[in-house]
């Protein structure tokens, strides 16, 4: 008698008989992993909402200090965004609530050229804005996500699918139109502004690769640079003859002015952060298209505000192919998920 019983040895002419059963069984490692690209997800959509929130705010401020209180500098509040920046940052250090390196000899070479191209792009800003219509000067802003774009590929090696290709080209050939029937054409303008596009692509690219670097980190790239900007913006302050105006100013005890002046060098803070903490989550491209999205409003308001704006249909054509483009990019970016990965299977083998 077999005690063990009979095993498939025994009849050899039967054949055995393998199932493979597909069992989805939950993993930790892929729920982890998960769990980390909702979160990345999460703060991706935070950090370019509060950019844009951020950028939109800071037009609002400045234009209370600026417009309605009449203030005579603008390189003067550049400087005050400036100091609360550096104040704001070293008291975080102090008392531990932010880290960043220390000031040694190898920081400038560090930060070099940051504190350049953010010069430049205020300077060319600032005279954009005053030699064109908001509407035509918002719309050749576009022209920053061309630069933007070829600037990833060629600096950081980034390549970016087709659909956002296709977005970019909508948005700059909708600019293009709107140049080509700008009733208000000024050729100084158009150079001021076409170099700011230069100087911010540069910027958020800038910002980027030095991000990657992990060299100095967020904090020490938002302290050192607001610290090797005050002596330019100082320099452009004394050039430019608004510091006299700047002392002369009446109404630096008017307790509701110092609020909006203050209010304005804090959000001068909030923004050079919300910039970063969008380049770290995102890339120099979202960081350029959110502050373009940002800028569909204030362009249909520039169309009825400010008295300069000369309404032609291809014109209005262009802008609105242009804002269509930044819309569509807007949602392939955080609107349009990849679809889940398939549930990890095993086979079980059963005798």
């Amino acid at each position: 008698m077999n005690e063990h019983g009979p095993k498939p040895s025994d009849f050899p002419n039967v054949p055995s008989k393998t199932h493979h059963i597909q069992v989805n069984l939950p993993s930790e490692k892929t729920d982890a992993s998960e769990a980390e690209k909702a979160n990345l997800y999460f703060w991706r959509i935070v950090s370019a909402v509060f950019y844009g929130f951020s950028s939109f705010l800071v037009i609002v401020v400045n234009k209370i200090v600026l417009t309605n209180y009449k203030f005579p500098s603008a390189h003067a509040l550049g400087i005050g965004q400036m100091t609360v920046t550096i104040l704001t940052l070293y008291i975080g250090r102090s008392l531990n609530i932010v880290k960043f390196p220390s000031v040694s000899s190898d920081v400038p070479k560090k930060i070099w050229p940051l504190p350049l191209f953010y010069i430049g792009n205020l300077v060319c800003g600032l005279g954009g804005t005053k030699h064109l219509s908001l509407p035509m000067f918002t719309v050749l802003r576009r022209f920053t996500i061309l630069m933007t774009l070829i600037g990833e590929y060629f600096i950081l090696h980034t390549r970016q699918s087709c659909p956002i290709v296709a977005t970019v080209i909508a948005m700059v050939g909708g600019a293009i139109i709107a140049a080509v029937d700008d009733l208000s054409f000024e050729v100084q303008g158009y150079m001021f502004v076409l170099c700011n596009d230069f100087f911010t692509a540069a910027n958020n690219i800038c910002v980027k690769k030095k991000l990657d670097a992990r060299d100095l980190g967020k904090y020490g790239l938002l302290f050192y640079n607001a610290l090797f900007m005050i002596v330019p913006l100082t320099l452009l302050w004394w050039y430019s003859g608004e510091i006299e105006k700047t002392m002369a100013y009446q109404r630096w005890l008017d307790v509701t002015f110092l609020t909006s002046f203050l209010l304005s060098c804090f959000m001068g803070f909030v923004l050079m952060y919300s910039t970063v903490l969008c380049t770290a989550y995102n890339s120099a491209l979202t960081t350029t298209i959110v502050g373009v999205i940002k800028n569909i409003l204030v362009t249909y308001i520039g169309m009825y505000l400010g008295g300069d704006y000369i309404f032609s249909w291809t014109n209005f054509m262009g802008l609105n192919i242009s804002m269509a483009g930044s819309l569509v990019y807007s949602y392939i970016t955080f609107v349009h998920k990849e679809s889940p990965k398939a549930k990890s299977a095993i086979t079980v083998k059963k005798g």
